[in-house]
């Protein structure tokens, strides 16, 4: 979940002038990278030897 101190951050760090536009891709990106560590740490992974035999099928 998104912060209002990490949401501060990221204005911080943009530019003096920006769309809403970039704004809300930068958030969607901040939010997914802080899913995919949530998941990660909970173990909700996949191995690289799972993935290899995920992407043969896919080639069968």
């Amino acid at each position: 979940m998104l912060t209002k101190s990490k949401l501060k951050e990221q204005i911080d760090n943009f530019p003096e002038e920006f769309t809403i536009d970039d704004l809300i891709d930068r958030l969607i990106i901040i939010e997914k990278i802080e899913i995919g560590n949530l998941e990660s740490e909970s173990g909700k992974v996949v191995s690289e030897v799972e993935l290899d035999k995920e992407i043969e099928k896919w080639f069968e």
